[in-house]
């Protein structure tokens, strides 16, 4: 066999591998334990995945429970100097006493997920445990 045939073939499987890692989806668990609001759904308490696509910055969030998608809304992905310790919800407490998913913070990764309307914006620091 041909030194350049090997040298194509090696290319070729390198290039698959890495288009294959570009558009790997990304997920985790969300748990609710409030009603919430997301992309102008709101949310019952419970156990949710949540799953996007690429590295971002800017990404398509999918909200699921079970396997049916209850919600698509925007979010940033936005590095941080330190893993999180844990999952959480953040959620914004507003005027009204409804509450809005803001951020999303998973377990042992260096990012956060702002959400909707949130994303660039502060929130209330209240949080929601994740699982």
């Amino acid at each position: 066999m041909k030194a350049s045939t090997v040298f194509k073939g090696s290319l070729l499987a390198l290039s698959l591998l890495l288009a294959a890692g570009a558009f790997a989806v990304n997920k985790g668990s969300l748990e609710l334990n409030n009603p919430v609001s997301v992309g102008g759904k709101q949310l019952a308490p419970g156990t949710y995945t949540v799953q996007w696509d690429g590295n971002g910055p800017d990404v398509q969030l999918n909200i699921l429970k079970g396997n049916k998608v209850v919600v698509t809304t925007p979010a940033r992905v936005a590095n941080e100097d330190r893993a999180s310790d844990h999952n959480e919800a953040v959620v914004n407490v507003n005027g009204d006493g409804t509450r809005s998913l803001a951020e999303i913070r998973l377990s042992g990764k260096k990012y956060v997920l702002d959400v909707g309307e949130a994303m660039g914006g502060s929130s209330s620091g209240n949080s929601s445990g994740m699982r």
